[in-house]
């Protein structure tokens, strides 16, 4: 089984994999930031949470500790937060589906060339940028109502407050910018050339098909 990546193909597909997994679960879990209500500890993600408040008996305020995700799109506490959650989803599907690409391109010969591998380089950057661009989104909102209560009431934007932001966050920009740095670099070596000798095999196959074809028209 040949492959159709180079050595240094080889080394970008295992840091695409790493890096749109890494990306990919940061998203999803819950963990980017940490705060307290009632006594509790309390995390975030864009659309997660764990542990939030609910009316008991006599009205008073009791903490469910479970995690879980907002009812519905709308159910996000901020804007920000919703842009962030649609930008950040859209840039580590893109990553996932390069690196899916390129760990098939271990595998299969002639399936990624040099040209190829360049473009699902770009690929990347784009993924990394949107990842990027959501997590710059994050900050703006920290001033809604729901993070105040579990930050002291006093944050804002790009002010936490009492809050700290979770490793979830910095997992989630470090593996947009690995891809963006490191994997779109390696990405212009990654596939092979088409070899020479193939290209000639196709050329002359092409050449005397086209001849038979004409040598079958010219006869009476």
């Amino acid at each position: 089984m040949r492959s159709s990546l180079t050595m240094v193909g080889t080394l970008w597909a295992f840091l695409s994999l790493v890096t749109a997994v890494t990306s990919s679960t940061s998203y999803f879990l819950p963990y980017w930031l940490f705060g307290s209500q009632l006594g509790k500890p309390v995390s975030f993600s864009t659309f997660r949470r764990c542990n939030y408040p609910v009316r008991g008996e006599g009205h008073s305020l009791i903490m469910v500790e479970e995690c879980g995700r907002y009812a519905s799109f709308n159910a996000i506490p901020s804007l920000a937060w919703q842009m962030c959650t649609v930008v950040t989803g859209a840039g580590c599907a893109l990553l996932l589906l390069v690196a899916l690409a390129a760990v098939l391109g271990c595998c299969m010969e002639e399936l990624i060339s040099r040209m190829m591998g360049r473009c699902m380089g770009a690929a990347q950057f784009v993924g990394g940028l949107l990842i990027s661009s959501g997590c710059a989104l994050y900050p703006l909102g920290w001033n809604s109502p729901e993070i105040m209560q579990t930050c002291g009431n006093v944050s804002n934007q790009f002010q936490l407050g009492t809050c700290r932001l979770g490793w979830a966050y910095y997992c989630a920009g470090g593996g947009a910018a690995a891809a963006m740095l490191i994997c779109t670099w390696l990405s212009c070596f990654a596939g092979r050339n088409p070899k020479p000798v193939i290209l000639v095999e196709s050329i002359m196959r092409n050449t005397n098909s086209y001849a038979m074809e004409l040598d079958h028209c010219l006869k009476p």
